[in-house]
């Protein structure tokens, strides 16, 4: 199976409504809390709350915040290289989406 094939799935479905504090965000990716200040500051994150100590962030975070630690862990890219490099790939991934939705449409047409 390759990953255009629409029966091969990956990653994990979290909730968009699900919400997890930066504690549980730092115990889950092994990141620090500093790292996700300096993210959040260099905007690769918005979390909800005033303080730090309020702040949540949606479900869908979790994919990202995973991504981030394994940029700052592995490839040792710096806050502001990271919130690009995590748009970067967002973009990406939306384009591939977009893409796919084309190629159906072209086969299903192809087929008519």
């Amino acid at each position: 199976m390759n990953e255009n094939d629409p029966s091969c799935l990956r990653g994990e479905i979290v909730e968009e409504h699900i919400e997890f504090t930066l504690i549980e965000l730092c115990r889950i990716t092994g990141a620090s809390s500093d790292d996700f200040v300096r993210w959040v500051e260099e905007g690769a994150f918005e979390p909800r709350g005033a303080r730090m100590e309020e702040w949540r962030f949606s479900g869908t975070c979790l994919r990202r915040a995973i991504t981030a630690q394994r940029l700052t862990k592995d490839l040792e890219v710096n806050a502001p290289g990271v919130a690009l490099a995590l748009d970067l790939l967002e973009q990406i991934d939306a384009l591939r989406k977009r893409l796919a939705r084309h190629g159906d449409r072209m086969h299903r047409s192809d087929a008519v």
